[in-house]
């Protein structure tokens, strides 16, 4: 498991994925991780991975001081929106998205990523 995962405020919920957030694992909400499936559920590999997935979030959204990383996360979904994207293309393009995917398989990105590196992704 990545370095203080299991530190990480991690909940299950199946009910939020079930009924709201249907085509989607895990969502962070500081300072909670909050994930569809527990490890047995998706292997210890996959789970490592999303776990990883939602550290990186947690991260941007400490530098961005929470409130601007919400802000920004929805201008640059609706600028994608706007320039007719489908809803997956437009999150999948928002720039926390892409750093978080990108990095996701490397279980030690976020001993070494820098401040906002989430911009190069911009």
């Amino acid at each position: 498991m990545p370095k203080g995962a299991a530190n990480a405020m991690i909940l299950t919920s199946k009910i939020l994925f079930n009924k709201v957030l249907k085509t989607y694992t895990g969502i962070t909400l500081w300072p909670f991780i909050v994930l569809k499936d527990t490890e047995r559920e998706v292997g210890q590999g996959r789970y490592q991975v999303l776990i990883n997935h939602e550290r990186i979030h947690l991260r941007q959204q400490a530098e961005m001081l929470v409130v601007f990383f919400y802000v920004m996360y929805a201008f640059y979904y609706m600028r994608n929106r706007f320039r007719g994207q489908p809803h997956w293309s437009a999150y999948r393009n928002i720039p926390f998205e892409r750093e978080s995917y990108e990095k996701e398989g490397d279980l030690n990105y976020l001993k070494n990523r820098k401040f906002w590196q989430w911009r190069e992704f911009a």
